[in-house]
């Protein structure tokens, strides 16, 4: 979020206190009582959004989080076609050699090759 982003939040939330004062002062609230109502049903407001917010980072389904995810999964399937693409234009030998030097393929026991 940018300073502007957050100034422009934290004055919406300024303004939401200052409209719910008014709007309890129009309901029959008076003075002191309207301030408390007003903070406190700014303060449920707060904690609610808080709470979700809490609860999209314990559940791992926060924008950030979702964007590198999918990226990943983007870039290592880019980077698997790469590979593949590399190995297959590798003649039988290299691709033999090279398979036997990573440990994916077992070298042949004696007599048998």
């Amino acid at each position: 979020m940018t300073n502007g982003k957050a100034l422009v939040l934290a004055l919406g939330v300024f303004g939401l206190g200052a409209a719910g004062y008014g709007l309890f002062q129009l309901g029959g609230f008076e003075g002191f009582s309207a301030g408390i109502a007003a903070s406190a049903l700014l303060m449920v407001l707060v904690l609610a959004w808080t709470g979700s917010y809490l609860f999209r980072v314990v559940t791992g389904q926060m924008t950030f989080i979702q964007q590198r995810r999918e990226y990943r999964e983007a870039y290592d399937a880019f980077t698997t076609e790469a590979l593949q693409r590399k190995f297959d234009a590798l003649s039988p030998e290299e691709q033999e050699r090279l398979l036997r030097e990573t440990g994916q393929l077992q070298d042949a026991p004696p007599g048998e090759a």
